[in-house]
């Protein structure tokens, strides 16, 4: 089993108390860190608390265990349930929890992920038939760009493909969220904005046309006559809904250990201006990715 699936249930959004640790001791403090446990692509938040201090022992599995009844398996290194709710391979269908830092899928388990001061943790179960990994969210921001991830700086690239108001929401967004901008080639976290026509080409970005089992993005764009459609998927990777002409929509991505990649696009202008629009925690909040059109916002994937 992949390090990056952890079985177990409970739907519940939590900002938690993170106590101090266990065997030698708690080490000194961190700082604080939330905890986030939603349902199918986070459609069910249940409950939420203040967050306090993490100590240098903590991991998210001590977080979690602290905050949740949970069974274990493989010698306690991996969550087998929360509160009486366990994975599911039934029917031909695959259902499990999987868990986010800062909007990135861990490459480690549970056990094994030390915690830093700011790191939000997000515990999602979902169906998983049509993307096993799913790199990254970005229903964590402001994270990573706040305080960046996997222990690599809140560095920022924001490459714009086309000149406008777009590109200067975006830019703005970033600051809020206490992004550190920096020139190409020198970020652990690029941000591309613009017409999907011009994003289309980037080999990271690009790959979101191959399907969620390639970037772990719910959506697809569509050549048509004059350009192109966004095509919002279900969880099994199936078009469902056309989001609209001037459609627009930000996702999170990677491609192996690369940096993480942002995309801020839309078909038209207009949707990449709707699309700028979106960079705030209450539009983004435990969403795999999401699309705008004509003011309407639309979670990812489509249920």
């Amino acid at each position: 089993m992949s390090p990056r699936r952890e079985p177990a249930a409970a739907t519940a959004l939590f900002a938690v108390v993170v106590a101090a640790g266990c065997g030698l001791g708690p080490g000194a403090d961190v700082g604080s860190v939330s905890l986030t446990v939603t349902h199918d692509y986070g459609a069910t938040p249940v409950l939420e608390r203040p967050a306090q201090d993490v100590n240098e022992s903590d991991t998210v599995m001590r977080v979690l265990d602290r905050n949740a009844a949970i069974t274990t398996r493989y010698g306690g290194g991996f969550v087998q349930s929360i509160d009486g709710v366990e994975g599911s391979h039934t029917g031909g269908r695959l259902s499990d929890w999987f868990f986010y830092v800062n909007g990135i899928e861990s490459s480690v388990g549970a056990a094994d992920y030390s915690l830093a001061d700011g790191d939000r943790i997000w515990w999602d179960y979902r169906d998983w038939n049509a993307a096993m990994h799913v790199p990254a969210v970005v229903g964590s921001y402001p994270e990573p760009f706040a305080t960046g991830y996997e222990g690599k700086p809140r560095t920022t690239e924001l490459d714009c493909k086309s000149a406008g108001p777009a590109c200067a929401r975006v830019k703005a967004a970033l600051r809020r969220a206490g992004a550190d901008l920096v020139a190409a080639g020198k970020s652990g976290i690029r941000v591309l904005v613009g017409p999907w026509s011009a994003l289309r080409d980037d080999p990271v970005a690009g790959r979101i046309e191959a399907g969620p089992q390639s970037s772990g993005v719910f959506a697809d764009f569509v050549p048509v006559a004059g350009g192109v459609r966004l095509f919002g998927l279900d969880e099994d990777g199936r078009p469902r809904s056309a989001i609209g002409a001037d459609a627009g929509l930000v996702a999170a991505t990677r491609r192996y250990d690369e940096p993480l990649v942002w995309v801020v696009t839309g078909t038209t202008s207009a949707g990449v201006r709707a699309a700028a629009g979106l960079l705030d925690p209450a539009d983004l909040r435990d969403h795999y990715a999401v699309a705008i059109e004509d003011g309407k916002e639309t979670p990812l994937p489509l249920r």
